[in-house]
């Protein structure tokens, strides 16, 4: 079953740019990347998902049910996090969650401690104290209080430091495995390729590919490096399938997509002293996707 079925969603504000016909689903149990840079379109997306904003077009649902009917109660059963998180600022910790907590008609009192806990909040600070680092733990800690079905993360580490990321991730695999389904948004590839099954790439409010991640780094793309004994014509590795060709020196790098075996008999043919080949980030993939694009 797909949890999150999105189909031609648009969401237009007059010039300036909002969302194109985005399509894509999430299956159940999956953590789902939603990657772009900022202003792509990734958080007009998420709030139309949670009918925080509306659609001009198309439609999505959630838990198979249409998000503006049923928008409410589908919310019963979501946690969120925004990209930038606001609150009442001489409030306490505490009585924030719990107020958060109330919507819910369930006790949260255990979870809230073991999350905070976790992430190591100070309970009983006001937020008006907190650094961004810590109210981002605010954030977290409120999204996940009442273990929501669906997660929707929109860019969730920002403010976070490494160690705190590294916590934040385990969290989020662990409540993957207790069942829940994560729609992880963000810019920065490395957390994306770290965590997700399959990941939409989306441009100019556009879905530009939605791929497996493993498909994305194995089956498309190699990163060759080659040196050679003597230098070579700069046009030698010319080739179809062949981008972001440097030949420095005798010192060649490329990448390369499509049939690796043409490109191994071109290298067969010139005397090389070392190759490597390596499979590349998502980041150099991704740079690609926007040369290619543009």
């Amino acid at each position: 079953m797909n949890v999150i079925e999105i189909n031609k969603l648009t969401k237009s504000y007059g010039k300036s740019r909002g969302i194109v016909d985005v399509s894509f689903h999430v299956e159940q149990g999956e953590i789902f990347g939603f990657i772009g840079p900022n202003g792509a379109g990734k958080s007009t997306t998420i709030r139309t998902l949670l009918s925080l904003i509306y659609p001009t077009s198309g439609s999505a649902t959630i838990f198979g049910k249409d998000i503006i009917e049923h928008g409410p109660e589908i919310k019963m059963e979501i946690g969120y996090l925004p990209s930038e998180v606001f609150y009442y600022d001489n409030m306490k910790v505490i009585d924030l969650l719990k107020y958060s907590a109330s919507f819910y008609k369930k006790d949260c009192t255990k979870r809230i401690k073991e999350l905070a806990e976790l992430l190591e909040l100070d309970l009983t600070k006001k937020i008006d104290d907190l650094s961004l680092g810590n109210k981002k733990k605010v954030g977290i800690v409120q999204g996940l209080l009442h273990e929501p079905k669906l997660i929707i993360l929109d860019e969730p580490t920002s403010g976070l430091d490494p160690l705190m990321q590294q916590k934040f991730f385990d969290l989020l695999e662990k409540e993957n495995k207790k069942g829940a389904t994560i729609l992880f948004s963000s810019h920065i590839l490395s957390e994306v390729q770290r965590l997700c099954d399959r990941v939409a790439i989306i441009k100019d409010g556009r879905i530009v590919q939605v791929e497996k991640i493993s498909t994305l780094k194995e089956n498309n793309y190699k990163k060759i490096k080659i040196e050679t004994k003597a230098q070579i014509e700069q046009n030698y590795f010319l080739d179809q399938g062949v981008n972001q060709l440097e030949v420095n020196g005798n010192l060649v790098s490329f990448m390369f997509k499509g049939d690796i075996n043409p490109i191994l008999k071109k290298i067969s043919e010139i005397e090389i002293s070392n190759i490597w080949i390596e499979e590349p980030s998502l980041e150099e993939i991704f740079m690609h996707f926007y040369e290619k694009e543009d």
